[in-house]
């Protein structure tokens, strides 16, 4: 199914976000030095993800299937305690599972979520949730300095 165009500032969010992954992944089979990939990934937390769930959870409205809302919200909570962890830790594994658990909830969220509104709301309800993605949403190319992964 093609992606309603008013949901694509989020599609184009998580493909960044799946760039992340395969970065970290190979800076994680690179043996990169855990602090370079935990600043990264700080960075990109910073810069890119944290707002692109609030914007998630602002701009998309409740939907009749609450479970589906509640799901993303939980992957939310979840990647952000594995962030957390990952500033308490040294520990690699912690790496993959950032990685991991994002591009799970990413999938998760072209699969299921998305084509969960776009079949639940009018043209009108997708086209006013475009008009506010417009006001959060700006996909830009990230200028990370320290390129460990090549």
């Amino acid at each position: 199914m093609k992606r309603n165009i008013h949901l694509i500032p989020l599609s184009h969010e998580h493909h960044y976000a799946l760039l992340c992954c395969w970065k970290v992944r190979e800076g994680v089979r690179k043996n990169v030095p855990y602090e370079r990939i935990r600043q990264y990934i700080g960075y990109f937390w910073k810069q890119h993800l944290l707002r692109h769930f609030e914007t998630e959870e602002m701009v998309l409205p409740e939907l009749d299937d609450q479970a589906l809302r509640m799901l993303m919200e939980k992957e939310h909570q979840d990647i952000a305690r594995i962030f957390s962890r990952i500033h308490q830790s040294d520990d690699s594994q912690l790496l993959l599972d950032f990685a991991d658990a994002l591009q799970r909830h990413i999938r998760f969220e072209e699969r299921t979520v998305f084509p969960a509104y776009e079949s639940a709301l009018s043209k009108a309800q997708l086209s006013e949730i475009g008009e506010k993605l417009k006001k959060y949403v700006s996909v830009k190319d990230e200028d990370y300095p320290d390129q460990f992964w090549k």
